[in-house]
């Protein structure tokens, strides 16, 4: 029987060090196909390697650990995350069904989540992870945290609204991220980001290192002769590039 492959992602270099450690003593079988400091480089190994299971910084400069952990189950896998949360949070953790490791991460509770991630390895089918995925999210959502409902910009010598409504897709451009709507854009200076952590992730899905794509407006995908992906909306020109690593998004699409 081959051995079962795991990914890690954690920004931080001794803790990621240190779970490899304690993950080689703790499941000598298991074979780490990466370790990644950030979401960007974990998305690409997920799309690469497609690992049986993901350790997952639920915090990561790039893409965050549940937008890899959307990659990591659409691929097959089981999710496991590490997080610095205090009590309160990893409340969300349990009711949402997902395992955890509080850091710093202990060798006796990684072998008790080692101990339960063979076990489920071992069952015919996995859990419909996706939904306790976006529940997740939705518990560790701070409360009362504003979602962004219009962007303001600057043109000449006054101010442009554009109500969130109107967005078609933002892309990031040097240090500008274009905001475009169905018959103009604006140029903003904040981070897209930053940008991101305010859109209603139902409504805004990433697509690209540097896009970000209104769903509803999405038309098709398609694989053009140099086997790019590339995404077209509804009654618009553009055609904005879409990685290998947010494909999972489009499944069935």
């Amino acid at each position: 029987m081959s051995a079962e492959t795991a990914l890690i992602a954690e920004d931080e270099a001794p803790q990621r060090a240190a779970l490899l450690d304690m993950l080689a003593e703790a499941w000598p079988g298991l074979r780490v196909v990466a370790a990644c400091e950030d979401g960007i480089a974990a998305l690409a190994a997920i799309a690469e390697h497609r690992p049986r299971v993901a350790f997952l910084d639920i915090r990561m400069p790039g893409v965050g650990g549940l937008d890899v952990a959307r990659a990591a189950v659409a691929a097959g896998g089981l999710v496991t995350f590490t997080t610095a949360y205090d009590e309160y949070a990893v409340r969300a953790f349990e009711a949402g069904a997902v395992d955890y490791l509080l850091k710093p991460v202990r060798p006796e509770r990684l072998r008790e989540t080692v101990a339960r991630l063979r076990a489920r390895l071992r069952e015919p089918g996995l859990p419909d992870l996706l939904a306790r995925i976006e529940e997740l999210e939705a518990r560790l959502r701070p409360q009362g945290e504003r979602a962004i409902r219009w962007i303001s910009a600057s043109a000449g010598d006054s101010v442009r609204v554009v109500g969130i409504d109107e967005v078609l897709y933002f892309q990031a451009r040097d240090k500008y991220v274009r905001v475009v709507t169905a018959d103009s854009e604006v140029v903003v200076r904040t981070p897209l980001k930053e940008l991101l952590a305010g859109l209603d992730p139902d409504a805004f899905w990433q697509v690209h290192r540097g896009t970000v794509v209104r769903v509803a407006a999405i038309e098709r995908v398609r694989r053009d002769e140099l086997g790019r992906h590339r995404l077209r909306l509804k009654g618009h020109d553009d055609a904005l590039p879409v990685s290998a690593a947010f494909l999972h998004r489009f499944r069935g699409m």
